[in-house]
Parts: structure tokens; C-alpha cells; sequence
């Protein structure tokens, strides 16, 4: 396995993490332009006044920078000890599918029950790698 693998769900999740944020000006920006929301409602961030199809971008966008900074953690981890493995980089790319879901849910008819169950997944997942990924540190002969 190239040691660079384990690198390629790491872009693919800040790729996708780019394009949540991408969707918060456009939902404001066409909320205020239906006379929705105004400038003031975002003054200290997001008023109660914002309308949920409005805030929901934003509300995605914080999930996708709050674990997966661990998910971001575990691989450059495994990346500097030289571990990957085809297990590490398939949970790897695992937990990018299932954020990537869990996104799609979130963004579109947000059933709150598959979201919470992509998220569960995406959790056991990302608990998972960092287990491998600790074995593999631990197991290592010292330098």
C-alpha cells in the first residue's frame, strides 16, 4: 500500500468540506433575496430569526470541522509512522462515505433518524482507525 493513501480521504474530506461551505452564502444569499433574512440576522452569527433551510448549511459545515478533526488526526498520524495499511485506508475512505451521507441527509430531507444513524456509523468508523491506528504505533520496535 503506498504510503500516500491513507492521504487521498483526507483531501477528498476537506474537498467536500469546501463545498458545505459553499452552500452557506448561497442559501443566505438567495434567503435574502426572497426578503427571508436580513443583514442583521447574522450580526452575532445566526439569529433565531434565520429560517432552518437557511441555517442548515452552516449547521453541517460546524459538524464536518468538529470529529473529523480527530478523522484528520488518525491519518496524518498513520501517514507519518508509515502505516498504512488496505484496513486503515478502507476505514478511511469509510468514514468519508459516511460523512459524505450524513451531509446529503443533513442537506436535503434531514430524516433525523438516518442522519443519526450515519453519524453513529461515521463514529464507530472513525473509533475504529484510530484503534489500528494506535496498534500500529504501539506495536512498532523502538527507534
Amino acid at each position: 500500500m503506498p504510503k500516500l493513501a491513507i492521504l487521498y480521504p483526507v483531501f477528498a474530506l476537506a474537498l467536500w468540506t469546501g463545498l458545505v461551505l459553499a452552500q452557506i452564502p448561497l442559501a443566505r444569499f438567495r434567503a435574502a433575496a426572497r426578503r427571508e433574512v436580513a443583514a442583521s440576522d447574522f450580526k452575532y452569527g445566526e439569529s433565531a430569526a434565520v429560517p432552518a433551510h437557511v441555517s442548515i448549511p452552516n449547521r453541517n459545515y460546524m459538524n464536518l470541522l468538529e470529529l473529523p478533526v480527530l478523522f484528520y488526526v488518525a491519518c496524518l498520524l498513520v501517514y507519518v509512522t508509515d502505516g498504512a495499511s488496505i484496513a486503515l485506508v478502507a476505514l478511511a475512505w469509510a468514514y468519508v462515505a459516511l460523512r459524505v451521507l450524513h451531509s446529503l441527509i443533513h442537506l436535503s430531507y434531514n430524516h433525523v433518524y438516518h442522519r443519526r444513524m450515519t453519524f453513529a456509523a461515521s463514529n464507530l468508523v472513525l473509533i475504529t482507525l484510530w484503534l489500528l491506528a494506535a496498534m500500529h504505533v504501539f506495536t512498532q520496535a523502538p527507534a
